[in-house]
C-alpha cells in the first residue's frame, strides 16, 4: 500500500476519456484527513434545480460521477474529465487540468470547510459546492444549477 503522497497526479487524457479509467487512489492506505467528509464511491445525478425548481429533462440527468479519497486528496472523475486534487487552499495542489471542453486549462483551490468540499476556480466568481443532506450528496455548481445524487455503489 502507498501514500498518497508517492501517487502521481492524475490528469484528463488529451480529447478526455470514453469509459472510467483505473482507479487512481486504488492502492492508497492513507486515511481520510479529519476535516474531509467522506464522497468515496459511484454517484448518478438524480434530480436538477435551476433556480430553485427542479429541471425533469435537464441533460444531467443520469450523470455519473466517481470520487475516489485518501487523506485530505479528492479525485473527481466525469463526463471525459480528471480532476485530482489535494484540500489544502492552494491553488498549487488544487485542480490544475482542463475543463469539460477538454481544451481550456484551470486552476481551482480546493479545501473542506464545515462539512463542505468546496471549489473554488482561480479568476472565476463562482464556488462550486459538495455537501450531504442524509445519504443525497448535494453539488451545487455555482449559480448554474444544484443537483442531487445518489451513490450508485462503493469503490
Amino acid at each position: 500500500m502507498r501514500s498518497v503522497d508517492e501517487i502521481p497526479v492524475a490528469h484528463t487524457p488529451e480529447g478526455g476519456w470514453a469509459e472510467f479509467p483505473d482507479l487512481v487512489l486504488e492502492h492508497c492506505a492513507d486515511e481520510l484527513s479529519d476535516d474531509a467528509i467522506d464522497m468515496r464511491g459511484m454517484w448518478e445525478v438524480t434530480e436538477i434545480r435551476v433556480d430553485g425548481e427542479v429541471v425533469e429533462n435537464h441533460f444531467m440527468i443520469g450523470h455519473m460521477q466517481r470520487i475516489e479519497q485518501a487523506a485530505n486528496r479528492v479525485v473527481v472523475m466525469a463526463s471525459g474529465v480528471i480532476h485530482d486534487m489535494r484540500c489544502d487552499g492552494t491553488v498549487e495542489n488544487g485542480v490544475n487540468d482542463v475543463d469539460a471542453d477538454f481544451t481550456r486549462e484551470i486552476s481551482v483551490v480546493a479545501t473542506f470547510e464545515d462539512g463542505i468540499h468546496v471549489l473554488r476556480p482561480v479568476d472565476m466568481p463562482v464556488e462550486v459546492r459538495r455537501y450531504f443532506d442524509g445519504p443525497i450528496l448535494v453539488w451545487e455548481y455555482g449559480p448554474f444549477f444544484t443537483a442531487r445524487l445518489k451513490k450508485n455503489r462503493d469503490l
